[in-house]
């Protein structure tokens, strides 16, 4: 079983899912997952959050193994059912405990599962709950990354647990980060999830960092006995800095917006810019993701379809937008026969992005010398807007 101790009287009761390879039925998991369940035994036992609907049987055995034969309460920091899928079984299990919770939080729960009102104690931003020798204090943390997310302070141990906010997708059967692939994966999990809420995500930060922190328990991957460390990453993913870098995101049906590609990756690459193309066809949404974090430009370049974009195209479009980055600079690559309405279909998928916009290069049919200049021109323009930006 997953029985890890934390500290005395705290244990990681949660389950390792090595297997998943997908969240959302959109996110890829290459490494897995954990749903993070943390169990504080004092005068009161308090379980903080479940896991995910499936998985209860063995959060069950958990802890059964550590002899828990009642829970006083279940605090539930987040209403995602990964997070509270299994609170129907636990309340099951242990009929005296009851949900702690806030007021968003709750009606949420009682939208998406089999639960009644009388299930749940209802709290308040900064609320203290007392358990015996530890003091929990309730921190609440909108729109991280949904409108009811809390977190629970732990003033006795110095423990933040953090739910989704700082976590990272990564099974491992090491309870504190110890590989350097954790940061990887929690900025690909910062990158798919958090990103979005990239102001809010600041104002959290500044938060936290008043707290004595010891330890930063997400709700995801490992805990973090260096905090410090990923609060410093947090700051500088969601900081408003961006790098010397270009996104090619493209798709290529015969050749054409290939060739186009190729010749601008070389362009760029010769100014001294930083070049991440990506074939959509076989990208990792998440390796996209990420180098949206920090990159300044972003280019989407594909063919037409029936007289319309590519659909793989609009998808990444769809992707920029969903994820609202700090990139700073667009530009579309369009490669037709007969019709092309790339830049109409491309920029109404993209409203969200404030970016400013180079000038769309439109290839009848394969590219042509005429064509190899507009290219040569866009990456002077992109080398010149980094340049005035301060970033070569």
């Amino acid at each position: 079983m997953a029985v890890r101790k934390l500290v005395d009287g705290i244990y990681s009761v949660g389950v390792i899912d090595w297997h998943r390879r997908l969240f959302d039925e959109l996110i890829p998991l290459p490494y897995g997952t954990t749903y993070n369940s943390y169990l504080i035994m004092d005068e009161k036992i308090v379980l903080i959050d479940t896991v995910d609907d499936g998985k209860e049987g063995k959060l069950l055995s958990n802890l059964k193994e550590l002899g828990i034969d009642r829970i006083d309460y279940i605090i539930a920091q987040h209403a995602e059912q990964d997070h509270s899928g299994s609170l129907p079984a636990v309340l099951s299990a242990y009929p005296m405990a009851k949900i702690v919770t806030n007021a968003k939080c709750k009606s949420m729960l009682l939208d998406l599962l089999p639960l009644k009102e009388e299930d749940f104690i209802e709290i308040e931003d900064g609320e203290v709950l007392d358990i015996g020798q530890r003091k929990l204090k309730f921190i609440f943390a909108p729109w991280v990354h949904w409108p009811e997310t809390m977190l629970t302070y732990d003033e006795n141990d110095k423990i933040l647990f953090t739910c989704d906010f700082l976590g990272s997708h990564y099974a491992t059967s090491e309870l504190f980060a110890r590989e350097e692939q954790v940061y990887v994966e929690a900025k690909r999990y910062y990158a798919e999830i958090m990103m979005p809420f990239r102001k809010q995500i600041k104002k959290h930060i500044e938060r936290i960092k008043e707290l004595d922190i010891r330890y930063i328990a997400p709700s995801h991957g490992p805990v973090y006995d260096e905090p410090e460390r990923i609060v410093k990453y947090y700051e500088e993913w969601a900081g408003d800095d961006v790098k010397n870098e270009v996104i090619i995101a493209f798709v290529s049906m015969h050749g054409s917006v290939r060739k186009a590609v190729e010749k601008l990756e070389n362009e760029l690459i010769e100014r001294g810019i930083v070049v991440k193309p990506f074939d959509l066809i076989k990208a990792d949404i998440g390796e996209i993701a990420i180098s949206l974090v920090d990159a300044s430009t972003v280019i989407i370049a594909a063919p037409t379809v029936l007289g319309g974009t590519h659909p793989s195209a609009i998808y990444a479009a769809y992707l920029v937008n969903a994820l609202r980055p700090k990139t700073r600079f667009a530009g579309l690559i369009n490669s037709y026969g007969w019709g092309g309405q790339m830049e109409k279909h491309i920029l109404d998928v993209m409203k969200n992005l404030k970016v400013e916009l180079f000038p769309t290069i439109m290839i009848k049919g394969y590219p042509k010398e005429e064509d190899m200049k507009k290219i040569e021109e866009l990456a002077d323009m992109i080398a010149e807007k980094h340049k005035e930006a301060g970033l070569m």
